[in-house]
């Protein structure tokens, strides 16, 4: 995230990633950096599509809900704040954020009082899955599609920007490491369910059950957001379809960005877990070779002064370490597939 913050800033002009890319490294880089964002962006809303699904499924199936239509159900708000743009979007990520980290800390807090939290649990290891949950790190921490919309609306203030980014993935970090621990004490490791809300409210009791799910509902809504929203702008960026205001643009998008997921999901091929897992490895090896490419190729050929530079962290040994990491991270995932 750095690096591309970095080369962003190098950049004049209002640019997705894949609109640098192609300003970098040609055409093939613009094409490499869009699929990239598709593959984790559909692989992504794919997941949201069946988990949600599960979820209202699991909550209201008893008043005739079905799978396919919690994920309707999930889909019409998500869409819905896209095409009403940045605004909405700005106002509901914020409130729903507030109320996230109030749900998780009391879920949390309950997790760690309960009678039926066992720390031996934490304490198993099945080495055999460091890599896959290595791809699904590599998907959980892989915002750098949201840089070049960070950087735009934080032009005035551009020093800030490492401190926001290095404090977010701090929290991210925090609670991605705080909930499944959290899970995990209290169901052990035989009794843990794809979308873990659901082994997690069960254990801790009715309220709790409810609480979990919602939490997880708004926790994808969230990230609907986020990674709908920028694949719909690096699709307009890619193709030069003009402004994203035109409605009739607007909306072909919207169904490009909205109806494959839901496809995908309930075609038999992707469950949540490998949905996540495809993702963060697909587009995230690409992630991970592509802003180093963007980044020696912009302070080369650049046409503005950043106010940041990536320190120590951008030396061509890391450079390599991280190129390496990730190609190999994929090299696995292909392998184990036959």
């Amino acid at each position: 995230m750095l690096y591309l913050t970095e080369v962003a800033l190098r950049t004049r002009g209002n640019r997705q990633l894949s609109g640098l890319a192609s300003r970098y490294l040609g055409g093939l880089g613009g094409w490499l950096l869009f699929l990239a964002v598709a593959a984790n962006s559909f692989g992504a809303l794919t997941a949201y599509m069946a988990g949600s699904g599960s979820i209202l499924l699991d909550l209201l199936g008893g008043y005739g809900m079905s799978k396919e239509l919690g994920s309707i159900l999930f889909i019409v708000p998500s869409v819905a704040v896209l095409y009403l743009g940045l605004k909405v979007l700005g106002a509901g990520n914020k409130v729903i954020s507030i109320s996230m980290i109030i749900i998780i800390l009391a879920l949390i807090l309950a997790s760690i009082t309960s009678q039926d939290a066992r720390l031996s649990n934490l304490w198993l290891s099945r080495w055999q899955y460091v890599v896959p949950v290595f791809n699904l790190a590599v998907f959980v921490f892989g915002a750098q599609f949201l840089v070049p919309e960070l950087v735009r609306g934080n032009l005035s203030a551009p020093r800030k920007l490492p401190r926001l980014i290095m404090s977010g993935m701090a929290l991210t970090f925090v609670f991605v490491a705080l909930i499944p621990a959290s899970v995990i004490a209290l169901v052990g490791t035989d009794n843990l369910t794809q979308v873990a809300t659901l082994s997690w409210g069960r254990a801790l009791g009715q309220w709790a059950y409810y609480t979990a799910n919602i939490f997880a509902l708004l926790a994808m809504l969230t990230s609907y957001w986020g990674l709908g929203g920028c694949l719909f702008t690096n699709i307009f960026d890619h193709f030069r379809l003009g402004s994203e205001t035109q409605k009739s643009k607007r909306l072909l998008v919207l169904a490009v960005v909205a109806l494959p997921p839901f496809l995908l999901a309930y075609s038999g091929i992707a469950s949540f877990v490998n949905a996540l897992y495809f993702a963060g490895t697909f587009g995230g090896v690409l992630m991970g070779i592509i802003p180093v490419l963007l980044l020696n190729a912009a302070r080369r050929r650049g046409d503005a002064n950043s106010e940041f530079v990536c320190g120590w962290y951008a030396h061509r040994g890391v450079q390599w370490l991280i190129m390496a990491t990730f190609f190999l991270s994929g090299v696995y995932a292909v392998v184990s597939l036959f």
